[in-house]
């Protein structure tokens, strides 16, 4: 089954309502071995397609994840690149800004690690917790920005525009972004966090931060709803996968991926008249006596 990818991106301009996307969706796979059949295809494909774009040089390709906890970020990147040679993909994860990152501006810390061309960068959360997380606890903004004022209305849309041209200049340079929200429902992340306590090898997964924020539940949707909405572009697109089913997500996520790299069009270098010239010398070096 073909996965429609173009279903679950946010158009530009696009009015946000997370209550009206799903969180479950029939499942593109109809048996456990039909997902790790479907998974595997995926994989070798980003495999084959990830060597063309290591050798080719031409393009960077940069892949976010954002959601709330338990979502299966890590799940996803694990599964869906789980083929992918490690010479040619960087996986970041964004934790708690330091004391250094939070002199400088909020795309600071993400910018130093951009994928160069040939490679794959995946951020694990991203400089976007900056109008999502920091925008539910607007009392972080005096750590980033003590002298702030108090308009946060045009502190988040000055954040959005920031990003939203950052991430064309990206593109003009050869960077292809694709932005993945893994969307949750409240309900089956209250299970996930069960699961975390009631498992002993899952019990390092869960803190009181977690518990805490989910009584933020609402604010984030709302932080999600607006910031989606506002920077989701054509060139630098927003996907809302439906995360319940993590089987159904990973499938879902490593099609936007291959669907991405295949749109590149790669190919191999080719050799010029001269570069073939060499090479048949190179080989009747190889092949002399004593070669």
């Amino acid at each position: 089954m073909r996965i429609k990818v173009a279903d679950f991106r946010v158009g530009e301009g696009r009015t946000v309502n997370l209550r009206k996307w799903p969180t479950a969706v029939d499942p593109v796979y109809v048996s456990k071995e039909e997902y790790q059949e479907v998974l595997q295809d995926h994989v070798a494909r980003l495999s084959a397609l990830q060597q063309r774009l290591y050798a080719s040089e031409r393009y960077a390709v940069l892949l976010m994840f954002q959601a709330m906890d338990t979502a299966g970020k890590d799940g996803s990147i694990k599964h869906v690149m789980s083929g992918v040679n490690p010479q040619g993909c960087d996986v970041v994860s964004f934790k708690q800004p330091s004391s250094e990152e939070l002199r400088q501006n909020f795309l600071w810390r993400a910018a130093r690690e951009l994928p160069e061309r040939g490679r794959i960068g995946i951020f694990n959360r991203s400089y976007y917790e900056s109008v999502l997380v920091v925008r539910v606890h607007p009392e972080l903004l005096d750590r980033e920005m003590p002298h702030h004022g108090k308009d946060l209305d045009e502190i988040w849309h000055r954040r959005f525009q920031s990003i939203t041209s950052f991430e064309r200049h990206l593109h003009v340079n050869s960077t292809r972004i694709a932005k993945i929200y893994l969307h949750l429902s409240r309900q089956e992340q209250r299970k996930r966090l069960l699961e975390r306590i009631d498992d002993p090898e899952k019990n390092w997964k869960i803190s009181e931060s977690d518990i805490a924020e989910r009584g933020y539940w609402n604010a984030y949707r709302d932080a999600y709803e607006e910031c989606l909405g506002a920077t989701s572009t054509k060139d630098s697109p927003w996907y809302i996968v439906p995360a319940d089913d993590k089987d159904n997500a990973r499938l879902i996520v490593s099609q936007i991926l291959v669907d991405l790299l295949e749109g590149l069009q790669l190919h191999y270098p080719r050799s010029d008249a001269r570069h073939r010239r060499k090479l048949a010398g190179f080989r009747r070096r190889l092949t002399a006596p004593g070669g």
